[in-house]
């Protein structure tokens, strides 16, 4: 399964952020006119998907090696200390890219505005000329008393 088709806790956020759907989004992020800023994103997302499943896996595990109906003699102090050794590292890899990720949305340019709506009216030619001028030709000026 590729990392863009596993779940992540923040894909809700990414796609209120950038207004599309995860998978809409590493699609734009391909394109020419991607911002930088998703691709560092969804490349940060990858990452913490990854450090989540870790996460399941190991919680996973420790629930089946503790569960009620299990053996006690198939307990293992060692496979547990190195669970939870597992388990602290995993944590801190998804806490560092949850901070990583939150401080690039946090300082990221916001989104640019759609343009304004501008009206433009079309300029209208008449075959017809206009009407010729009065002539005054002839006419000789009134003399003032």
């Amino acid at each position: 399964m590729s990392v863009r088709d596993k779940p992540c806790s923040q894909d809700q956020r990414l796609e209120s952020v950038f207004g599309s759907p995860v998978g809409a989004l590493y699609a734009q992020a391909v394109g020419p006119d991607a911002p930088p800023a998703l691709a560092r994103a969804l490349e940060l997302r990858s990452f913490l998907a990854l450090a989540e499943e870790q996460l399941v896996r190991i919680r996973d595990r420790v629930h089946a090696t503790t569960a009620p109906d299990r053996d006690l003699n198939t307990l293992s102090s060692d496979a547990l200390r190195m669970d939870a050794s597992w388990m602290e590292a995993a944590l801190s890899a998804r806490n560092g890219y949850l901070s990583a990720l939150e401080n690039l949305l946090q300082v990221m340019p916001p989104p640019p505005a759609p343009a304004p709506a501008i009206r433009t009216t079309q300029q209208t030619f008449s075959t017809t000329p206009p009407p010729p001028a009065p002539s005054h030709t002839g006419l000789v000026p009134a003399r003032r008393s």
